[in-house]
């Protein structure tokens, strides 16, 4: 669920993934699971407490090719833009391209 916060930012994500207190690479294989066969152009709301996020996650949409959008109007929720052509990463060590 989106907080308070990011919903009254007029932002409309269609995908909200809670990541709760997920360490950098725990979360960044929680996403990475989650964005699989996700259709390009949807926006993903990613919820967590880690107080690295807004480096870690704005540096994998780097990595990866995807959107960051920044955050929704709370410092724990970011707004990730699936892209079509994402470059690719390890499954098990989504924060390494292949």
């Amino acid at each position: 669920m989106l907080s308070a916060a990011a919903e009254r930012s007029g932002v409309d994500p269609q995908i909200s993934i809670d990541g709760g207190d997920l360490a950098c690479g725990e979360l960044l294989m929680l996403v990475h699971r989650r964005l699989r066969g996700v259709a390009p152009g949807t926006l993903i709301a990613i919820i967590t407490t880690d107080p690295a996020a807004p480096i870690d996650i704005p540096a994998w949409c780097h990595l990866t090719g995807h959107r960051y959008r920044g955050p929704a109007g709370t410092p724990r929720c970011y707004l990730v833009e699936v892209v079509a052509a994402s470059r690719r990463v390890d499954p098990a060590n989504p924060w390494r391209a292949t």
